[in-house]
């Protein structure tokens, strides 16, 4: 007999599979007794929660294919600076403008980066993700090698999470990396870098505007985020006989002096010895050339990749061009 097999349906069940943990795996048996030695979990329900937790095929193929590692700078600007999400940035400066006043002042992060960050990272609080933190960690954890080192130490941090905060671990969501809220803030992050911004008691990143706005202008204080100055600026390398060498490292190597010297043009009101690096953005067929200064790289704390700090800053430009231009 022969059986006529529906594409899309078995498309559909090759990409969500899911599958329970074995929690007499030995990976996931030193995990529980880290737990309950480190931290005075109990065996019992350490081994409930993972064991009520699934392991799902759309995360691993989700984490493999990050849109940074796959778009040029044009393609991934593309996604974020454009007038949709301007708007919805513009709407939520002006719905949220006493606290991000008050933050901005208090902290000296500028109200441009934190709509920037959170424009970029869930569309102010439009797409923050849908799987179970606790199976989206515990896949990460368990069933991808690559990178089960730091999401072993994040699903160690979301369940100490769960118990200080006194969270049911299978309510929090997020997205598939086990980022969690409108910042998208890893269990970690949660736990070093959250606040209190309302007075309530809580610090809740899904639900108060004021916790989400005064967690990511502290995450950037913590980080080292200097008041007052430049963030990036364009360069010019049309001078230089022959192409300078650029590091990759998200790191400000050098100095506005040095790089002067090496011949790059830039115009930046940052003094010689401040914290600079060059760097360059793959386009279709070219690169654009830019100067960072110490206040990009901390923008790259939040996500590792020139190309996000780049559109946090950029989104973050554009709202404030149409909040000026709204007030004259």
């Amino acid at each position: 007999m022969k059986y006529k097999i529906n594409l899309t349906i078995l498309l559909f069940l090759l990409t969500n599979t899911s599958w329970s943990h074995d929690i007499q795996r030995e990976n996931i048996q030193n995990f529980i007794s880290n737990m309950v030695v480190k931290h005075n979990f109990t065996y019992e329900e350490v081994s409930t929660m993972l064991s009520r937790a699934e392991s799902k095929e759309k995360i691993l193929e989700a984490i493999s294919r990050p849109a940074e590692k796959r778009l040029t700078w044009n393609q991934y600007r593309n996604i974020f600076i454009k007038k949709e999400r301007i708007d919805a940035g513009v709407n939520f400066w002006l719905e949220h403008e006493e606290i991000l006043n008050k933050i901005s002042r208090e902290t000296g992060v500028t109200i441009e980066i934190l709509v920037g960050i959170i424009g970029v990272e869930t569309y102010y609080g439009r797409i923050t993700g849908g799987y179970r933190v606790i199976d989206a960690l515990s896949t990460l954890a368990f069933d991808y090698p690559k990178r089960s080192p730091f999401f072993t130490k994040e699903l160690e941090a979301f369940l100490l999470l769960t118990r200080e905060e006194d969270m049911d671990p299978f309510d929090a969501t997020g997205s598939y990396a086990g980022a969690m809220g409108s910042p998208q803030f890893m269990p970690s992050s949660y736990r070093a870098y959250a606040v209190d911004a309302s007075g309530d008691n809580k610090r809740d990143i899904w639900n108060n505007w004021s916790d989400v706005i005064g967690s990511v202008a502290n995450y950037f204080v913590r980080h080292g985020w200097q008041q007052g100055k430049e963030i990036i600026v364009p360069a010019n390398l049309e001078s230089l006989s022959e192409l300078p060498v650029i590091k990759t490292d998200l790191k400000a190597t050098e100095t506005v002096l040095q790089l002067r010297e090496a011949g790059i043009k830039f115009s930046t009101a940052m003094n010689d010895d401040h914290p600079s690096k060059l760097l360059f953005l793959e386009q279709e067929d070219a690169h654009d050339y830019w100067v960072g200064f110490h206040n990009f790289f901390v923008i790259t704390r939040y996500n590792h990749s020139t190309m996000y700090a780049l559109a946090v800053h950029q989104l973050g430009q554009e709202i404030s061009a149409e909040i000026v231009n709204a007030n004259e």
